[in-house]
């Protein structure tokens, strides 16, 4: 089996890898730890590395060449790559992308190594050098493949990872993998998995919810990761607004539902 995992800059993605190869031997080829070593070689960090790379794709193609050389010798190998573009180099696999909000994923990168690495300052900074990084990437990939990697439809999962350990989403993403392979096709319509907290806040539940919705509820508690319902929504900015499935959207919040499908209406 082949995965192939994007995502949001701070969404994670690098340790739900992790996981995937300690807990259940997936080999992990990483491009953003490649990106990462040569900018440190080249004195720069990884933004400067990016700008840089709009003018001259050459190390775009060197890593895409290498993931999709990995892909064809290696068929026989459960193998995660964790790559912006792999998803479409590699020539079948279970494409994923894992996405966060802007406001957690600064917060994690001010914790870790990389963001001492980088120098972020402060909370607001972090934030301002991420978007800035993703918007220099997704240029850039336009420019030299024409694709768009934030464009959701490039993908088989969606899975938000905002409220959501990685040791859950890594079990979430395997159990998805496990359904795609055995039908050896892809959905027609992406699965976006997002938890209940990315659509109700707490203050938007009232007493009465808890008696009215009680069978939902007890209902969504017994699921193993996610409701059936589909919630529909609409994006404003970094957060969403739901827009048909109220009630099911606050029975799996009372519930502790791990995740509710949301399908993105557009005006």
């Amino acid at each position: 089996m082949h995965i192939t995992i994007t995502g949001n800059l701070g969404s994670g993605k690098s340790t739900i890898c992790k996981i995937l190869n300690e807990k259940h031997q997936f080999e992990i080829y990483s491009t953003g730890k490649v990106q990462r070593e040569l900018a440190s070689q080249m004195n720069m960090t990884t933004l400067e590395l990016n700008q840089m790379m709009c003018s001259d794709p050459k190390y775009d193609h060197m890593i895409d060449d290498a993931t999709a050389k990995i892909s064809r010798e290696n068929k026989d190998k459960n193998i995660i790559f964790d790559s912006r573009l792999a998803w479409h180099f590699v020539e079948h696999s279970f494409k994923v992308f894992v996405s966060v909000s802007l406001e957690v994923a600064a917060e994690r990168v001010m914790n870790d190594a990389r963001g001492a690495v980088e120098k972020y300052t402060s909370l607001e900074e972090a934030k301002k050098l991420l978007a800035e990084r993703a918007a220099t990437e997704k240029v850039r990939y336009k420019d030299i493949y024409n694709l768009n990697y934030m464009d959701f439809s490039n993908y088989d999962l969606v899975i938000d990872a905002t409220f959501s350990p990685p040791d859950k989403i890594a079990e979430v993403i395997l159990a998805e993998a496990r359904k795609y392979e055995k039908t050896n096709s892809h959905p027609a319509l992406t699965k976006m998995l997002v938890s209940p907290k990315r659509l109700i806040r707490e203050e938007e539940i009232i007493e009465e919810d808890h008696i009215r919705l009680k069978d939902r509820i007890e209902e969504y508690s017994k699921v193993s990761y996610a409701i059936d319902t589909v919630i529909r929504v609409k994006k404003l900015d970094d957060d969403y607004m739901v827009v048909e499935g109220v009630d099911q959207a606050k029975a799996a919040y009372l519930a502790g539902t791990g995740y509710a499908p949301i399908e993105v209406l557009h005006d």
